[in-house]
């Protein structure tokens, strides 16, 4: 076989061949092999030596296709139920095995990155309760272990969804800081009638309705963290007040003369363009630079969706747990569509949807069917199918070539900017634009694949 199969796939595949079961596990084991063809031939002796030996192969994890003629098409069909890959006929189509090969070494691949980001988490690369071992969020742990133990204003920026406030936790909990309290203020959710009273806190009688003195966010937060979420939501009145209590250090409550030093650290977060709103009027230069001593940018999902698996498999455990389901792990398909999409939400919105499809799903694994229509629609133009010129799915994925190809063009061939302004992930949109180019495509392929 091996000769026929070097010719066959030796433009996409470097085929390597091993007798025995032995040899197998040497090549496995050394990180030559990515998939294992397991050969059941009828007409070869030690049949059922060679069945036994590829269920112990199947049985350590090693992703396998079965080729079988058709007289062991039952005992194909068993080992694939024990946790083989797939099964081919022998001899077997080209076309089908090439298709059959490339979706197994994507399996292989996502289950090496599993393991890598097992390995991570167990070296505790993460930064507290983050997750994600990827450069991005490298760079995230890495400034904030730089803040830690500074008492330096920390300006925490990005996206609804990426996690600003697990990073200003992250920052209390690995400094000295880390048993005294730590407050978390949504300047959006508190009326600007009461935003005052509930930062500075009032004595009684201060205003209509007060019934006795309270303390304010700045003083709970005493010698701990003081965490102000949205901080473009504030009016410019109340900034003002802001910017005097940073710059004195202290602040008095409603209706007292009485000033109180300001011991809490603080750390500030937004999802606005603070310096456009600079710029037009809407928030206070010297108050933006007091803020903005050290920076941190919280990156979007879409930004480093190699740490999908590792976020997408913490919620699957926490929420497996709490609804008590019995959930292993998700499928490779539902997987490699988890990483494709464009998750405008970011983190939230994944914490969303595997809780959903942990609701739904009902045998040990999530599915491709567990996830919400939209993540499975966007796949659909990934089926390397070539239809009709005519047909409709050719028509729609030639209007989402010339939209891709449009967005790159009018984002001055930034791919990052441009999937982002079409809302899909930098690699979907790859995928488009190489639709277009089918010959570079397969010359791409043919060289980017790994071996069998």
């Amino acid at each position: 076989m091996q000769p026929l199969l070097s010719s066959a796939l030796g433009r996409d595949f470097q085929i390597l061949l091993e007798s025995n079961e032995d040899g197998v596990n040497k090549l496995v084991s050394a990180g030559d092999c990515d998939v294992v063809i397991l050969d059941l031939n009828s007409n070869l002796g030690s049949l059922q030596e060679r069945i036994e030996g590829s269920r112990r192969i199947i049985a350590s994890q090693i992703t396998s296709v079965v080729m079988a003629d058709d007289g062991l098409r039952a005992t194909a069909v068993d080992l694939v139920r024990q946790g083989a890959y797939g099964y081919c006929r022998r001899p077997p189509s080209i076309r089908d095995l090439k298709t059959m090969l490339r979706r197994a070494h994507e399996n292989s691949s996502l289950k090496r990155q599993l393991q890598s980001v097992q390995q991570r988490l167990e070296e505790n690369v993460s930064c507290d309760q983050m997750i994600g071992s990827s450069p991005q969020m490298q760079r995230v742990y890495d400034l904030v272990n730089c803040v830690t133990d500074l008492n330096a204003s920390v300006l925490v920026t990005g996206e609804s969804g990426t996690g600003k406030e697990l990073i200003a936790r992250a920052i209390h909990n690995l400094g000295s800081r880390a048993s005294r309290p730590f407050v978390a203020v949504s300047c959006g959710a508190i009326p600007e009638t009461l935003i005052e009273s509930e930062l500075f806190g009032h004595e009684k009688g201060a205003f209509t309705g007060t019934v006795g003195a309270r303390e304010g966010f700045f003083e709970q937060a005493g010698d701990g963290t003081l965490f102000l979420d949205e901080i473009g939501e504030l009016s410019l009145y109340t900034q003002v007040k802001l910017l005097r209590v940073l710059q004195q250090r202290e602040f008095s409550r409603l209706g007292s003369n009485r000033l109180i030093p300001l011991r809490a650290r603080l750390i500030f977060a937004t999802h606005q363009d603070l310096a456009e709103m600079v710029a037009q009027g809407k928030f206070r230069q010297d108050l933006f630079y007091r803020i903005n001593v050290m920076r941190i940018d919280a990156p979007p999902l879409q930004d480093h969706p190699e740490d999908i698996p590792q976020i997408a498999t913490h919620f699957l455990r926490h929420y497996s747990q709490m609804y008590q389901k019995s959930l292993k792990d998700f499928d490779p398909e539902a997987l490699a569509m988890l990483q494709s999409y464009a998750w405008p939400g970011n983190v939230r919105e994944l914490e969303n949807v595997v809780q959903r499809a942990i609701i739904l799903a009902r045998g040990e694994f999530i599915r491709a069917e567990d996830l919400p229509i939209n993540l499975r629609e966007e796949n659909v133009v990934d089926i390397a199918d070539f239809h009709p010129a005519g047909s409709f799915e050719r028509q729609l994925r030639d209007y989402k070539i010339k939209l891709a190809e449009t967005a790159v063009r009018e984002n001055h061939g930034n791919k990052t900017l441009a999937a982002r302004s079409l809302c899909i992930s930098r690699a979907y949109l790859h995928r488009l634009i190489r639709l277009a180019e089918p010959d570079q495509i397969f010359e791409e392929e043919a060289q980017g694949m790994g071996t069998a």
